[in-house]
């Protein structure tokens, strides 16, 4: 571990704000400096948009925490400079091995798509990424960018107003007041910002206990997944190990609703059930340890006037599946642009409620896959702990099997099907393109597709004509042209055409695909356009 991870990266510094008479209004504050609230500000401020970042303390998180990210989160973090950085320091896996008691069921690998310039999975501590965001804003600031990170800056009141949010905030030396347009509380599942607006945390499905722990390890062990359905170690519930850099190692054991958190979090308590797990012989150091505690539930609308929550404040699942920070880091590329679009004018407000509509849907999806995969870790009856123990011994030796298995799904990107942004489908081509998609990668020579596509809407068009940009309602998009009939067809076709001779695709900020056509109609396209900035 380095010594950045106990060190002050934003420590506390008196601002201009706290000498004004008056309160000093922001376009947008955001509340909480984990990883969805530092891609927020970096979003907002890589657009433009001045955005000033509260956090009550002074550096990142110790430990891992989330510690796995897929392939889309990947694509953002790039898109926002990160991307490089994260597969320097991340480890790349895509095997692993499934255990039930401590014998082996089948192992299992990861097909990479030799299309997408990001893997389909990195492995990267928490507190890691989040010294990559705060430096690239750093380098951003330096560059003159309207980003400001103010730590020992704790909000202590929130006042709800028809066109602002009004914040109280107590700092070292005293208290002072700002306003912001707009208010993003990325403050994790204890929400402070929940708690003093009032709103519930409503649809508790289930709640667990883990122990999570980082040790040092010097092993032979690759670096794989490996899932152990009820070992000797920790009866009756499950485990996991995974490598991260660094000859760090993740364990992550389940402990049940029911158990004496204090006592289980004690240093000689951890390490005898990592003793248990790893043997005696094996030596290893402790370097940080949580028992993490978690409802699997969200708010039933995640913008309440002039307040938007995000990440862990908003829904809050089980570790299984990684889709804790994978979601929020979503969450966070959803709702900057149209926060810029808002408050630039170029978009109704309502614009705003549409965040919601899209990352409440892909919340409900996360939550689904936790029940679901909690009912196969731990059954609640005999009979269905008989029929899961029947699925893991039949997995041992016939693949039909191994797809009924769940350790825990592993995160997916999110698609907006429902989307009101969408129009309706006008080709025939793959359904991994279809409106509400994440627009795929590909390689484009020198560079990839996603690459090319910036902070705008863009028209997509392979082989098909169309203006070189398009201006409606103070929306300007400009085209990208390319064609399937070159050294990178196949990539193309399959992706984007499929049977189609051509096709034209709209392509929003967030890289969604919000319409596609065969050819460009001028018509059509400026009523999708209008439809996907919350116009129509």
């Amino acid at each position: 571990m380095t010594k950045t991870f106990d060190a002050p990266l934003y420590a506390y510094s008196r601002s201009p704000d706290q000498d004004e008479g008056l309160p000093v209004r922001h376009p947008v504050v955001v509340i909480g400096a984990g990883p969805v609230g530092l891609a927020t500000a970096l979003d907002l401020a890589q657009q433009g948009v001045k955005v000033v970042l509260l956090s009550d303390g002074d550096h990142i998180a110790k430990g891992s925490r989330a510690f796995c990210f897929g392939q889309r989160p990947l694509e953002i973090l790039d898109r926002l400079g990160c991307g490089h950085e994260m597969m320097d320091r991340g480890l790349h896996w895509s095997k692993g091995k499934v255990f039930l008691g401590q014998r082996e069921i089948y192992d299992f690998a990861h097909a990479e798509d030799p299309g997408h310039k990001w893997p389909a999975f990195l492995n990267l501590q928490q507190n890691a990424l989040e010294e990559i965001l705060i430096t690239r804003i750093r380098d951003l600031q330096k560059q003159d960018a309207p980003i400001e990170i103010r730590g020992g800056n704790k909000v202590e009141a929130i006042g709800q107003h028809h066109d602002h949010v009004t914040l109280e905030v107590e700092t070292p030396e005293g208290s002072y007041t700002i306003e912001a347009d707009w208010l993003v509380a990325c403050d994790g599942a204890n929400s402070p910002t929940r708690r003093m607006l009032g709103i519930p945390f409503n649809g508790t499905m289930f709640e667990d206990n883990f122990l999570i722990a980082d040790i040092e390890m010097t092993t032979d062990r690759p670096a794989e997944r490996w899932f152990w359905f009820d070992p000797p170690f920790n009866q009756g519930q499950s485990a996991l190990l995974q490598k991260q850099p660094d000859n760090l190692w993740r364990i992550d054991l389940q402990l049940g609703p029911h158990i004496d958190k204090e006592q289980e979090a004690r240093p000689e308590n951890v390490i005898s059930r990592l003793r248990s797990m790893l043997g005696n012989e094996t030596p290893f150091t402790l370097k940080w340890a949580s028992v993490y505690s978690f409802q699997c539930c969200r708010m039933e609308n995640f913008v309440h006037g002039r307040t938007i929550f995000a990440g862990d404040s908003a829904h809050q699942v089980s570790p299984f599946g990684a889709r804790g920070a994978n979601a929020g880091l979503q969450d966070a590329d959803n709702i900057a642009w149209k926060i810029r679009m808002v408050l630039e004018g170029r978009a109704p407000a309502a614009l705003i409620q549409s965040y919601h509509i899209e990352r409440a849907r892909s919340a409900d999806e996360n939550m689904q896959n936790s029940v679901n995969a909690t009912e196969f870790i731990t059954p609640k009856s005999e009979m269905s702990r008989i029929l899961r123990d029947a699925v893991l011994t039949l997995a041992k030796d016939y693949n039909f099997a191994r797809s009924m298995v769940n350790s825990g799904r592993l995160t997916t990107p999110s698609n907006y099907d429902t989307s009101p942004l969408n129009s309706a489908d006008a080709l025939a081509g793959p359904d991994m393109s279809r409106p509400g998609s994440r627009c795929p990668d590909a390689p484009l020579g020198d560079h990839y597709l996603l690459d090319l596509l910036g902070n705008d809407f863009t028209l997509l068009t392979i082989d098909a004509d169309a203006p070189d940009s398009v201006t409606e309602d103070d929306v300007t998009v400009k085209r990208l042209a390319l064609s399937a009939r070159d050294d990178i067809s196949r990539t193309l076709t399959r992706q984007f055409l499929g049977d189609c001779p051509s096709a034209v695709y709209l392509i929003r900020p967030d890289q969604h695909i919000a319409a596609r056509r065969e050819s460009f109609d001028d018509l059509q396209f400026r009523a999708a356009l209008r439809r996907a900035t919350g116009k129509e």
